[in-house]
């Protein structure tokens, strides 16, 4: 019996394999390493081919079954908003198709459980209260579109194949669990910031007149150990499962917001710098608040965050801080 994890050579992948491995849970990964790190996953078996190869569906089926393959959690995707505005095509047919690839590999060789990497961005632009799995999805880019028919894939796969599925949708992830596995990608609030303090330069702020109480935007900030266990929580919740195949979707967030000055300010305290930020226009469709409501994973999986944005931070600097000194 074990878990086959995709994309888990990745920054949030990698940390669900470490906290599996852990408990005594036999892993193994498919990465084609695009976006991963191989030194990441120790001497957890590491298949490497990419899943929208046209045999991906048997390659996928001969790891099923060689390793006695029960549940999978399904990470591998293309993850960035701007490269999906540019090149939609890529994220419908890499997001869209690896997941296809996995479902039917997993329909054939007989595994009925899966874990989907959502996102948040599914829901677009929400209002100012907490954010439930109830509200409209209406994505507002092709990476955001990707997800939720990915959404729509796992829940039909339930009346056609059986497959039991928990599609989490992530909020903003940041921190480290451990340090070799702090995020190297410069793509969000955390770790562009954590780039310029870094090189001495300025953090920026894109717009501080939102309707908020310092006037910079707020978002739900999730510790990517507080993620990684939450995928814990959801596979071992469908190994217990009865009844008839579902799609069950949760939030995986805190239910707090933070400003971009809070963020800003508690890597200040972190890395013992004090650079004033530099305050740039406001980035044309960005909501002024995006935070979870948890409340549903909560009640239902006994799931909560329990690490605090001074956690998130400080991980990822001192994170960052040992990934410069090991590379130099």
């Amino acid at each position: 019996m074990s878990v086959l994890i995709t994309g888990g050579a990745g920054y949030i992948g990698a940390h669900v394999v470490r906290l599996l491995r852990d408990r005594g849970d036999d892993v193994v990964v498919v990465d084609d390493l695009s976006g991963g790190d191989a030194t990441r996953l120790g001497d957890t078996p590491l298949v490497e081919f990419d899943l929208v190869a046209v045999d991906a569906v048997d390659r996928l089926r001969e790891v099923v079954e060689r390793h006695a393959v029960t549940s999978i959690i399904h990470f591998a995707a293309r993850k960035q908003v701007g490269e999906s505005v540019a090149h939609p095509e890529w994220y419908f047919r890499d997001n869209i198709g690896s997941l296809a690839n996995v479902v039917e590999a997993s329909a054939a060789a007989g595994v009925t459980r899966l874990v989907y990497s959502s996102s948040a961005a599914v829901y677009g632009l929400p209002g100012g209260a907490a954010v439930t799995e109830d509200d409209a999805t209406v994505p507002i880019n092709p990476y955001g579109e990707s997800k939720l028919v990915g959404e729509w894939l796992v829940r039909d796969a339930a009346n056609a194949h059986g497959l039991r599925s928990v599609s989490l949708r992530y909020f903003n992830v940041a921190g480290a669990g451990w340090n070799d596995l702090g995020d190297p990608n410069v793509q969000n609030l955390v770790t562009i910031a954590i780039d310029r303090t870094a090189r001495g330069l300025a953090p920026v702020v894109f717009g501080d007149s939102f309707d908020t109480p310092d006037g910079t935007g707020v978002r739900d900030y999730v510790h990517v150990m507080d993620l990684a266990e939450a995928h814990l929580a959801a596979l071992d919740a469908l190994a217990t499962a009865e009844g008839p195949a579902d799609a069950v979707v949760y939030n995986v967030g805190t239910g707090r917001g933070a400003s971009v000055r809070e963020v800003l300010a508690g890597l200040a305290a972190a890395s013992g710098t004090d650079l004033e930020p530099i305050i740039d226009p406001p980035r044309p469709g960005d909501p002024p608040s995006v935070v979870a409501d948890a409340s549903r994973i909560a009640a239902e999986l006994g799931w909560r965050s329990t690490r605090t944005l001074d956690d998130m931070v400080d991980s990822a600097w001192r994170a960052h801080e040992w990934r410069a000194r090991t590379s130099a």
